[in-house]
């Protein structure tokens, strides 16, 4: 089998981790051949750090411009973060709700990437934190999109990250969601009142590489969502959301397959290009990871972590009831 693990000389550098890229059962002669083929854009960079010795193999050796084409194999470089890659103001404001030796939990704004991923690599959530506490090995325990603010975890050492992923996988963990839409009677929604919102909204949602929007679609649902009005204020409605799957995008299509959008969202009731690439819309997604609840897999204690922003599109009072 090939090794799938980063080889554990090639630590993170500047927080950034080595670009792993998997060989395919055939190729041409040499190695570097075919990653210059892979990205012949990058082909002249690659090449220079081929010959920096800042290519790796599976057992994190540089290789050389002879290196033969390992079939399953792996390759490993640093690539370069892009050279436009936009500010992100909110990154100084990621607050750390809790810190031990295993775990550590931020309260995230919006508009912060939680991963690098296209334009935003060394501007975002994992980054920052790994620069900012000296913590190579940190590593998200789960994700969420860069509009929603809120709870977000970490593990901090490998040695502990599979036993907290068991509870995620398992559904051990409590995940609790503030959103604000229109109120149901004020919107184009067929809900003309409280009473008819579903308390449970599921469906088929497939997300296609390529495609920013998941989709629903016919089939067994495999999306799950507890729904619960909380208030309604001046035209606008807070509810709470508990995802019981985790599908992408799951809890933005379940609002908007009942006529209710989130306010702000980008992608629905349409896709607004100009909106993604705005690093501070007004308002952001109304969006907020509010609670996230688990028992510690080591300790047994029950952690308990709530986010402490608010959602600036919602006029009413917040509830003050203990589980809210």
């Amino acid at each position: 089998m090939p090794r799938r693990s980063v080889p554990p000389n090639l630590r993170p550098r500047a927080g950034l981790n080595p670009t792993r890229v998997p060989l395919p059962r055939s190729g041409p002669a040499t190695a570097l051949e075919y990653l210059t083929g892979r990205f012949p854009d990058d082909a002249a960079r690659i090449t220079e750090l081929a010959l920096s010795g800042e290519v790796f193999d599976d057992d994190g050796e540089p290789i050389s411009i002879n290196t033969p084409f390992c079939p399953h194999g792996f390759l490993y470089l640093f690539r370069d973060p892009p050279e436009n890659e936009p500010e992100v103001p909110a990154l100084a404001e990621l607050k750390v709700l809790f810190r031990d030796d295993n775990l550590l939990v931020v309260d995230k704004p919006h508009q912060v990437a939680v991963i690098p991923r296209g334009k935003w690599v060394r501007h975002t959530a994992l980054v920052y934190l790994r620069n900012r506490f000296d913590l190579p090995d940190l590593s998200p325990l789960h994700r969420l999109d860069r509009p929603t603010a809120g709870v977000l975890a970490f593990t901090v050492r490998p040695e502990v990250r599979g036993a907290y992923q068991l509870l995620f996988q398992n559904r051990q963990v409590i995940k609790e969601y503030l959103a604000v839409t229109a109120a149901p009677s004020a919107s184009s929604s067929s809900l003309a009142t409280p009473t008819q919102i579903p308390q449970l909204v599921e469906s088929r949602i497939v997300k296609h590489r390529g495609i920013a929007t998941a989709q629903e679609i016919p089939g067994e649902p495999n999306a799950r969502t507890e729904l619960e009005l909380l208030q309604e204020a001046s035209g606008w409605a807070l509810f709470r959301l508990r995802p019981l799957t985790g599908k992408t995008h799951q809890l933005r299509l379940h609002l908007f397959s009942l006529g209710l959008p989130i306010i702000g969202d980008p992608f629905w009731p349409v896709l607004d290009p100009e909106s993604l690439a705005d690093p501070d819309p007004d308002p952001p997604l109304q969006l907020l990871a509010r609670k996230l609840e688990f028992a510690d897999p080591f300790t047994g204690e029950t952690h308990t972590f709530i986010s402490q922003r608010k959602l600036t599109a919602w006029p009413g009072q917040w509830l003050v009831a203990p589980d809210v």
